[in-house]
């Protein structure tokens, strides 16, 4: 009930912004009146195709790879991935109704998911209201991930094992964005199915948000009967960047079944900041940074985490942009990516000893864009973890070479 007050109150709050604007532009479709984007933009920031008087437009990326990474010696050989392809599909209902979808083929087939599928009304810039598969505006990754726009093959670890990445959930909610001068403010807010009792009922043994995710029946009905909210609010400046603050939160467990209390409500609650900028030397950097809360029972060992932390930080240089091999506009591009996880922050009760199950990584990078919209790239990631005991930690390394393009 405090979700569906606060989202209402959002709306309203919005609302009454929007009634000193002229009737006459809420007649008007409403377009984008700035060039700045924001990672909420990602969405629809991709490149599609219209064809003759089809009433879709069509697109999509995929991303192949190459390893060889060996973990303390041990070594699986030289291995080829398909990691993923998906397609966009998109329909301008009215001028102001748009409908999109992303259905996404993850190794092969061996996962199919609507990562996306939503009808947008348009009111006016600052209220719209959205309806369906929609994707949960947790930092800036969970929104703007496609592979064609990073430097790096493998997804951030915080993102994809600390949070669950491209996590989306049935729902409704409302977004709006602001132009001024050089500032554009935005924010979303949605009430949506959310998490179930596998964050701590897995295999990992641990606490781990994305063991919900696997989870279909969410697109269908609440695991708990409770809703989950998601709200970000964002900012951005022509010459500083921009920076996202998000929250995250809503009851995983059982706590109630036909009217009999079985459990109080338990909450995993999620913070996040997110900050993209580009320096006057064309240096693009952009990283976020989020903190996990989990409600566990008392009932459960030390080794499932009631707090977590993690995020990265990806810095990417623009050495040589000119004519090569025949392609007008290529970039050649020097990157580098810092991670950190703590997927259990704090001391052990009997000892007084920190808590280990941390895990550092370094990736350099060397990226070369044909065109804006492809990407060739070569990683080496090193990655050393601590166990929940911090005994010596063991170590991954190896050579990534992979390919992804929008097409």
């Amino acid at each position: 009930m405090k979700q569906v007050c606060l989202l209402i109150l959002t709306a309203l709050f919005f609302a009454q912004a929007n009634a000193q604007i002229d009737p006459e532009l809420l007649r008007k479709p409403q377009a984008d009146t700035g060039s700045l984007k924001l990672n909420m933009d990602a969405v629809y920031d991709r490149p599609f195709a219209k064809v003759g008087k089809l009433p879709v437009a069509l697109g999509g990326y995929m991303e192949a790879n190459y390893q060889y990474l060996g973990e303390d010696g041990v070594t699986e050989g030289h291995q080829f991935q398909m990691r993923r392809l998906t397609l966009f599909v998109s329909s301008s209902i009215s001028q102001r109704i748009k409908f999109l979808t992303e259905i996404e083929f993850e190794d092969g087939t061996k996962e199919i998911n609507i990562e996306f599928a939503s009808v947008d009304f348009e009111f006016a810039p600052l209220l719209n209201f959205r309806g369906g598969i929609v994707m949960n505006p947790i930092g800036a990754f969970n929104q703007n991930h496609d592979g064609p726009k990073w430097e790096f093959i493998d997804r951030p670890i915080s993102a994809t094992q600390m949070l669950p990445a491209t996590f989306s959930n049935v729902g409704f909610g409302i977004f709006g964005k602001k132009y001024a001068n050089k500032w554009v403010y935005a924010y979303e807010a949605y009430l949506t199915n959310g998490f179930n009792d596998r964050i701590i009922e897995n295999s990992e043994n641990k606490t781990f948000l994305p063991a919900t995710k696997p989870d279909a029946s969410r697109f269908e009905e609440s695991f708990n009967g409770s809703m989950l909210f998601t709200g970000k609010v964002a900012v951005r400046n022509s010459r500083i960047g921009e920076i996202g603050l998000s929250y995250m939160s809503g009851a995983y467990n059982k706590f109630q079944e036909d009217g009999l209390v079985l459990d109080k409500k338990r909450l995993a609650t999620i913070y996040a900041v997110d900050f993209n900028t580009t320096l006057p030397t064309k240096t693009f950097i952009t990283g976020e940074w989020a903190w996990v809360n989990v409600d566990i029972p008392d009932t459960y060992t030390e080794q499932f985490g009631r707090k977590q932390q993690g995020g990265f930080v990806d810095i990417v240089q623009p050495i040589l942009q000119r004519s090569m091999f025949g392609f007008g506009k290529a970039t050649l591009n020097a990157a580098l990516r810092l991670e950190y996880v703590d997927w259990n922050k704090g001391s052990f009760k009997s000892t007084g000893d920190k808590v280990g199950d941390q895990v550092y990584s370094i990736i350099p990078a060397i990226s070369w864009r044909p065109t804006s919209q492809t990407v060739l790239r070569l990683n080496y990631r090193y990655n050393w973890q601590r166990d929940m005991l911090n005994n010596l930690p063991s170590r991954l390394a190896g050579l990534q070479f992979g390919l992804s393009t929008y097409f």
